[in-house]
């Protein structure tokens, strides 16, 4: 099933947004990240997207105690799915260990690829997603701040090949703009690899929630929504965003 999944973005324990990925253009919508994956949970979500943006920079989870006190609060209401500076086996564990559902690998898929091939063998497909972000069509690391020379779809090739079954696909040049999903690059990263997708990084409004479960619909591989922003400025109604996968 097409799934929705509210982002909380985490930096100095308060929930923020940023544009393009740049840490000195942030925005703070709440103090509370536990508070706001919470009310997302009430108005319906299954799932909820955390990224630890201080965890990312550091290369270690900074933010980890609102993330677990979250993943433990919402059991049996909503599952969690968090990244952001997860780079060694204990961070895995501890995160997995402690109630989150799924944990996001980026960075380290290119700085350290046998350790995440080992966290796929040892966890599966389902609890480790691998989060590719794209610089014009490049795999950007280190929280955005670096560009490596890998392209995103043969990154995902090869993951896909070592037991990947989720990818996580942001267009940088896209976040936080609300100027659309790249969602070509969605859709043929979901058909080289043929696993699921799932959309990060520019929603806007509801066309674009409904083009992408349009795709989702036709068998493209596109397998969900992260919304940041356009939730945070009303742009796009949680609810209204629900009730159109179902629908």
């Amino acid at each position: 099933m097409f799934t929705i999944y509210p982002a909380i973005d985490i930096r100095g324990g308060k929930c923020v947004r940023l544009i393009q990925g740049d840490y000195n253009q942030e925005t703070v919508y709440g103090d509370s990240p536990y508070d706001m994956a919470a009310g997302f949970a009430e108005k319906g979500a299954n799932w909820i997207h955390m990224v630890d943006l201080d965890g990312a920079k550091a290369g270690e989870p900074v933010n980890h105690e609102v993330v677990l006190k979250t993943a433990k609060a919402l059991h049996g209401r909503a599952q969690v799915q968090v990244g952001g500076g997860i780079r060694t086996k204990e961070s895995v564990q501890s995160y997995l260990d402690g109630g989150v559902a799924r944990v996001i690998l980026g960075s380290a898929a290119i700085s350290h690829p046998e350790f995440v091939k080992e966290m796929l063998s040892e966890y599966g497909g389902d609890r480790v997603a691998i989060g590719i972000d794209a610089r014009d069509g490049y795999v950007a690391t280190h929280g955005w701040l670096e560009t490596s020379t890998v392209k995103a779809e043969e990154l995902a090739e090869e993951l896909a090949r070592f037991g990947a079954e989720t990818f996580i696909m942001t267009d940088i040049s896209r976040d936080g703009m609300l100027s659309g999903p790249n969602v070509e690059a969605i859709a043929n990263l979901g058909k080289v690899t043929g696993k699921q997708v799932i959309a990060s990084g520019g929603v806007k409004d509801m066309d674009d929630v409904r083009e992408l479960v349009r795709r989702y619909h036709s068998g493209e591989g596109v397998a969900g929504a992260i919304i940041g922003k356009a939730l945070y400025t009303g742009r796009v109604s949680l609810e209204e965003a629900l009730r159109e996968v179902k629908g």
